[in-house]
């Protein structure tokens, strides 16, 4: 069977997104791994599955490069907005994921702000394996200890003076398999440059490091504000891009950025991913 795909992304965070509001495309954990395989598939750090929704105008599936299911993508979810707006000729719209409905409005060709809920700090929202303080965890890269919120999906930043300095192969996988954290964990490597800018580099669970990460970024900004380190309103600037996050008055966090459409295809579903012998 063949399915067709766009190829997308925002701020270098990549994406195939798949269409299946007509008829489910069969996409199993180990097929969705092999699509995503750089080498031997499309290659992305997500693969996103637009399917029918009762509450919105689409659900969006989103599946880590390791075939794993992840409840929350501001990157994808701008994507999946810029294709949707296309189609219907409307700029505001709402696309239901695991974590909940996330608005979305279209402010121009490549440029999609989200609200992506309000973050959750209790331990056993994150969540963590046992009670304590989310803001400081017992969890330390250098001299740097760990905050911890939900942004749909577990997260833990870390403030350290460079980030590029750090070996993310190295310490992303201990980290986001740490015990602490039950459904593992997304990690972001932040540094603050003034009240409305950071520098962060993200290790995305399932996924690995990534050249973005929009939750991670909202993650960071939430988390500097929290410890008084930044403003609630900062540019984060990543590997591919910058993006404009505000946490408002009313706890929610808009993230406003790029997305784009690289290229579009076709991929045989039936070849499956290759069997040992």
């Amino acid at each position: 069977m063949r399915a067709s795909f766009f190829k997308m992304n925002g701020a270098g965070n990549d994406f195939a997104v798949f269409d299946e509001r007509r008829a489910a495309l069969g996409l199993s954990a180990p097929l969705v791994a092999l699509l995503a395989d750089r080498h031997r598939g499309i290659g992305c750090d997500q693969l996103i599955s637009i399917e029918r929704s009762e509450r919105a105008d689409a659900f969006m599936r989103i599946r880590n490069a390791d075939g794993s299911e992840a409840g929350a993508c501001g990157n994808a979810t701008r994507c999946v907005a810029l294709l949707l707006g296309a189609e219907s000729g409307r700029r505001s719209l709402a696309i239901e994921t695991v974590a909940g409905i996330l608005p979305a409005e279209i402010l121009g060709p490549d440029r999609v702000r989200v609200d992506m809920g309000a973050p959750r700090f209790a331990w056993d929202e994150i969540p963590l394996a046992r009670p304590l303080d989310t803001l400081h965890l017992p969890l330390m890269v250098g001299e740097a200890d760990g905050s911890a919120v939900s942004m749909g999906n577990p997260h833990v930043t870390f403030f350290v003076s460079d980030p590029n300095s750090l070996n993310l192969n190295d310490i992303g996988p201990l980290l986001e398999h740490d015990p602490l954290f039950p459904e593992r964990v997304n990690v972001g490597f932040a540094r603050v440059d003034g009240p409305d800018r950071l520098v962060l580099r993200a290790w995305e669970r399932g996924a690995g490091a990534t050249r973005a990460c929009g939750s991670a970024a909202c993650a960071a900004v939430v988390n500097a504000s929290r410890r008084g380190l930044g403003g609630r309103a900062m540019a984060v600037v990543m590997d591919g891009g910058t993006l404009e996050i505000e946490w408002r008055a009313d706890g929610h966090v808009l993230m406003t950025g790029p997305a784009l459409t690289a290229f579009t295809g076709e991929v045989d579903l039936a070849v499956g991913p290759p069997r040992s012998r």
